[in-house]
């Protein structure tokens, strides 16, 4: 089997699983619609993200592609999620564990138990893997300690 091959395969079965969990497009597109309703609504998160989303449409689309990415592999997100979270002064983790809620309470109400597990872990390592760089690039330098996570 070539590089190529593996890759399509190691897809495709990513791809089968999440939908095996009942994650299909259709999945994601409720879970962006209802999540982004929610945070839109947020006492905290709702002026982060209206001080940095302009349009709402394109940037609705775009979670879209990043989370088939993140859950099927499918490789059609592009852009820098780090460098575009970084710029947000002061984003800690309470707003990340705050992100997270919300998005368990949307995925609880779309989905089976299974498919909010597997969400939410992917979405808690997205997270995590933010906080990091966002305590870095705020901090002195030295990285987060064991209790930066979330």
């Amino acid at each position: 089997m070539t590089a190529t091959q593996h890759s399509v395969a190691a897809r495709d079965a990513k791809r089968r699983h999440a939908e095996a969990l009942g994650i299909d497009d259709a999945f994601i597109a409720r879970m962006i619609e209802r999540f982004y309703e929610k945070v839109r609504r947020d006492d905290v998160l709702g002026p982060i993200f209206a001080a940095h989303v302009i349009e709402w449409t394109p940037h609705l689309v775009q979670m879209n592609r990043f989370w088939r990415s993140v859950l099927f592999s499918s490789g059609e997100f592009v852009g820098s999620p780090m460098l575009k979270h970084l710029v947000i002064p002061d984003l800690g983790r309470a707003d990340f564990a705050r992100w997270l809620r919300l998005l368990e309470e949307t995925l609880s109400e779309i989905g089976t138990e299974a498919a909010r597990a597997h969400v939410i872990d992917r979405a808690r390592n997205i997270a995590n893997s933010l906080l990091a760089a966002a305590i870095v690039h705020q901090g002195d330098g030295l990285g987060p300690s064991k209790t930066d996570t979330l």
